[in-house]
């Protein structure tokens, strides 16, 4: 098994452990995805917030707790993105694959490429 399998194996296993969470606790009926999407917007708010004010360095060096506290957001955002995908029936990695691939035929690599003349 490829470390790729792997990981899509793992997102959906835990893509199920999340649709029982919710289905356990009577809240599907909210998982609309105008809903799933305002409150992945909320958990990408809250994340902003660990970075607010911050210098570049300091961003890049948080204390243990803070460090914890970014894991923690990074989780929900995750949550909330996976329940939406599942939502929308969207495969999340394919879905990524397709538009890294997407993106490479816009902004091609330029390393190869003659340095400018000036």
């Amino acid at each position: 098994m490829t470390r790729e399998s792997d990981g899509a194996q793992g997102l959906d296993q835990l893509a199920r452990q999340l649709e029982a969470f919710v289905e356990a606790r009577d809240r599907v009926r909210f998982n609309s995805p105008k809903n799933l999407s305002m409150a992945l917007a909320g958990e990408v708010g809250e994340l902003i917030e660990h970075f607010q004010w911050l210098t570049q360095e300091q961003s890049s060096h948080l204390s243990s707790d803070s460090h914890e506290a970014v894991c923690q957001e990074i989780a929900d955002v995750q949550i909330y993105l996976l329940l939406l995908a599942r939502k929308l029936d969207i495969d999340p990695l394919q879905a990524a694959r397709d538009r890294l691939q997407t993106r490479s035929r816009q902004h091609p690599d330029r390393s190869c490429e003659p340095p400018a003349s000036g």
